[in-house]
């Protein structure tokens, strides 16, 4: 069970975004386009990663975004635009802010776990409720689109690295299906039924 906690922390470099502000915006806002939530580790991170000031993980190089709109670093794990990225301008959105970059910077942690990921939704959610009422922001929740991306970090950090315990421990098709077990763990019984989504 040990390599199942560290498997479960390492899912996780946030990128937790609210697309085009609407979460936080009124019902009119709503009918511009779809909100767009997006969790996931690096392969999703928006920019997150520079306002984690205890992180080594960092995408602020001029590589980093160099085929992105201006040509900027942006924060992205790529040179261009994340599946999120795709995904906003295919529903005629503004690409995701970094989450960070709207309500805070977390200098005590190194990455944000899918916990907490989660736990941000609902501080959105909370936030929404106070500002457009209950039933108008279950109505935005409920037809937003999520968008999760998680393992890849697992995979590439833990598994493929031969001097980690978790390629040494599990097959191949062991761990992909723990990975698969920990992310349904998190999707079904921890967080998210009971958090709204």
């Amino acid at each position: 069970m040990a390599a199942l906690s560290s498997t479960a922390a390492a899912i996780a470099i946030l990128a937790l975004a609210t697309v085009a502000g609407v979460a936080l915006g009124t019902t009119a806002a709503a009918k511009k386009g779809p909100v767009i939530y997006i969790f996931g580790d690096s392969m999703s991170d928006v920019g997150n990663n520079n306002y984690l000031l205890l992180s080594i993980a960092k995408c602020n190089y001029p590589w980093y975004g160099i085929d992105y709109e201006g040509g900027y670093p942006t924060g992205r794990f790529t040179n261009g635009r994340t599946i999120g990225d795709i995904m906003a301008a295919k529903f005629g959105v503004p690409p995701p802010p970094p989450f960070l970059s709207l309500y805070m910077t977390d200098d005590e942690v190194e990455y944000l776990s899918f916990d907490n990921q989660i736990s941000y939704f609902e501080q959105i959610k909370n936030a929404m409720v106070g500002k457009i009422g209950k039933k108008a922001a279950e109505e935005v929740v409920n037809g937003a689109i999520f968008q999760i991306g998680l393992g890849s970090n697992d995979y590439v950090n833990n598994f493929l690295r031969p001097f980690m315990a978790d390629g040494l421990v599990y097959t191949h098709d062991q761990f992909i299906g723990l990975l698969m077990d920990t992310i349904d763990q998190q999707l079904t019984v921890q967080a998210v039924p009971s958090r709204g989504a």
